[in-house]
């Protein structure tokens, strides 16, 4: 089951995606970060992992290049895993793309036998004006 919360402020909107999983709150953590599963998990949009860690677990002060194609054009973005307490918490950081800034906090709680993962996105568009009405496009398809 996944729900999903669009809020934004003045300067910066945020998605909170929350999903409850069958699993282990270990895996959870694990598959999260493996830059394998989101090869798969974007297939039909072609992402590749093209530079830093391209495969495996990514961890800790490592980055990886994604070339992807967002709204027709081809991009390089670049994370990086700034903060890791595993099994409840990473966060990766836009470090160079089209971006002006992006967040992404992956929290994980145990909820009996289900896992609750919540990630959280922070982020402002580039090109001023015209990249708070990308803002407002990117919500509205959520």
């Amino acid at each position: 089951m996944a729900e999903q919360d669009v809020k934004t402020s003045k300067n910066m909107p945020t998605i909170i995606l929350q999903t409850f999983i069958n699993s282990d709150i270990e895996t959870c953590f694990d598959l999260s970060r493996s830059i394998d599963l989101h090869k798969i998990s974007t297939s039909h949009t072609n992402e590749k992992a093209i530079a830093g860690t391209t495969s495996g677990l990514i961890n800790l002060d490592e980055f990886v290049t994604w070339e992807v194609v967002h709204f027709g054009v081809k991009q390089r973005l670049t994370t990086k895993i700034t903060q890791f307490n595993r099994p409840i918490h990473f966060r990766d950081e836009q470090v160079k793309g089209a971006f002006r800034y992006f967040k992404h906090d992956h929290y994980f709680e145990k909820r009996g036998d289900k896992v609750l993962m919540r990630d959280v996105f922070d982020f402002k568009s580039p090109l001023g004006l015209l990249g708070k009405l990308v803002d407002q496009l990117v919500l509205l398809s959520i």
